[in-house]
């Protein structure tokens, strides 16, 4: 089991950016992931600071630990150059990025450029184009592509990505074709566990959770692929459990997903008056503990390495 944290970037990097960074370092992280939106929700009318240009600093920042978005969307991106972002940062980085990508969602994002939101086929249209094209782009030298939604003409992306063949995508997706996509394109798939019609208990988050994982081992095996290759992540705080009320509640929640499959929960950085207060101490706690009780470990296990395969 892995145990990462997702950092909104809310603060200017003067004013506890870095230092925040930093200390997810040196807590053991594995991985500190960032939202890509423009705003996102109660969020909207307080300050919020682009992806990528955090993620470079980032990575200036720190040494170890591993670095990415959760998730890009096509919502406001463009496969050309997200491509040349991405191979920007995975160079500054040391081969230290992995990119969380889903279809997007409805809210703010989806208006800002002046556009009515995508209806969900048509994200999953957009998304069925966008991920493979992206795929080649950070894959080959050269590419040209005339599709339907997106095009490339002649586009060089020398030197390619520090990880080879590509930094790795870990694929946010839970309906058929993005599962399917997931199964193609992904080093690993990302769910937060959504109820939808579930009855709003743990039991059935993790139920929900369960199915979406087993549909995910069809997808696979319909493409003539291990699932096992794929890491199952869980990025938590959208589902009725608490994991970060106590150590304990998150030893228990890691646990009944470890028995599900998944081997990489997320946490969100605690932030003060928002959907994601939660008490610090007990943040560290979990952050320098949490495993080690889950393993029944007398020392926390930091496993920071930098190859996204292992």
């Amino acid at each position: 089991m892995r145990l990462s944290t997702v950092i909104l970037p809310v603060r200017r990097w003067s004013e506890g950016g870095k230092e925040v960074w930093q200390r997810a370092e040196e807590l053991g992280f594995h991985t500190a992931y960032t939202y890509d939106h423009l705003s996102w929700r109660s969020f909207r009318d307080q300050a919020w600071f682009g992806a990528i240009p955090t993620l470079t600093a980032a990575a200036t920042a720190t040494s170890r630990m591993r670095l990415g978005t959760l998730v890009t969307s096509p919502n406001f991106r463009h496969p050309v150059t997200l491509a040349k972002e991405l191979i920007s940062l995975d160079d500054i980085s040391d081969g230290r990025v992995t990119l969380g990508i889903g279809a997007g969602g409805s809210g703010f994002d989806a208006t800002a450029l002046g556009r009515e939101p995508w209806s969900p086929r048509e994200r999953a249209d957009h998304f069925g184009e966008f991920l493979p094209l992206l795929d080649k782009l950070l894959t080959q030298d050269v590419v040209s592509h005339q599709g339907e939604r997106y095009t490339a003409h002649e586009v060089r992306n020398i030197p390619g990505c520090v990880q080879r063949p590509r930094l790795p995508f870990a694929v946010a997706a839970t309906g058929p074709r993005g599962l399917k996509l997931a199964a193609r394109h992904g080093q690993a798939w990302v769910t937060t566990g959504d109820l939808k019609d579930a009855t709003g208990t743990p039991v059935a988050s993790r139920e929900v959770v369960r199915g979406q994982i087993e549909r995910l081992e069809k997808a696979c095996a319909d493409v003539g692929r291990d699932c096992g290759e794929l890491r199952k992540i869980v990025l938590t705080g959208f589902t009725p459990d608490r994991p970060l009320d106590s150590l304990d509640a998150f030893v228990d929640f890691a646990g009944a997903h470890a028995e599900l499959g998944v081997d990489e929960i997320v946490i969100h950085w605690p932030i003060a008056d928002s959907v994601f207060a939660a008490d610090a101490a007990v943040f560290e706690r979990i952050a320098t503990e949490g495993l080690a009780q889950l393993a029944g470990q007398e020392t926390p296990p930091v496993d920071v390495r930098t190859d996204a395969t292992r």
